[in-house]
């Protein structure tokens, strides 16, 4: 643990009674067993659960294809890694030496990741009410800060509704190639659309992200036809 959990657990405004589960959450699995993966898992539903009800009761007349994209805004990985960002969680992460090395404490993947496992350690040791509130206190402002009906649905999805309103067949992603360190692995993903004989390359640092990207790429392609 780089520093004191003191200053850590006042920016969170909740006090442990079982001090052990907040410091399994810091843990990443490149130090050992126990770890914080088992409560990154759980975290993740809660934060699904509490950032879904929060919705459903402030856009009752929302869909639920907007609630979903909302959600899915609000708990990716580069949503929680900022929220870690804020509370300078990367300071009381435990990693292993490598990922010490090579940044780990301030890689999105791995912040997330931690900032779910606290989530779920605050569940476990004071119940829903107490994480609900904390979720609640963290996200205040981008709750309030984003419209369902403005949220755009992702550029796959964009995509193909696209290519079926002109009745035409769904584009091809190709197999991913990786490149880079494990740690910093970039991906490459190509996007086809045969009926217009067009191919996109997009990258990212998931197979999703370059995905996504592609078919980006592939939206703007398309407009000059």
């Amino acid at each position: 643990m780089k520093s004191s959990v003191d200053k850590l657990i006042q920016r969170l405004g909740y006090k442990f009674t079982k001090p052990d589960i907040l410091h399994q959450a810091l843990t990443h699995r490149s130090v050992g067993y126990p770890n914080n993966e088992r409560l990154e898992f759980l975290g993740d539903a809660l934060l699904g659960f509490i950032i879904a009800e929060a919705l459903f009761k402030q856009h009752p007349q929302a869909n639920e294809g907007q609630l979903s994209r909302l959600r899915s805004l609000l708990v990716k990985k580069e949503s929680l890694a900022e929220l870690a960002r804020l509370l300078e969680l990367g300071e009381y992460l435990s990693l292993g030496t490598g990922e010490m090395r090579s940044g780990g404490h301030t890689r999105d993947s791995i912040l997330s990741d931690a900032m779910e496992a606290v989530f779920a350690a605050v569940y476990l040791d004071g119940g829903i009410a107490a994480v609900s509130q904390l979720v609640m206190r963290l996200y205040g402002k981008q709750l309030q800060k984003h419209n369902p009906e403005q949220v755009l649905k992702d550029p796959k999805t964009r995509l193909q509704e696209l290519l079926q309103s002109r009745g035409i067949p769904l584009p091809e992603y190709g197999i991913p190639k990786t490149c880079g360190a494990p740690h910093e692995q970039s991906f490459r993903v190509f996007c086809s659309v045969a009926e217009y004989s067009a191919t996109t390359e997009g990258r990212g640092s998931s197979r999703r992200r370059a995905e996504q990207h592609a078919a980006k790429l592939m939206l703007e392609r398309l407009k000059e036809i």
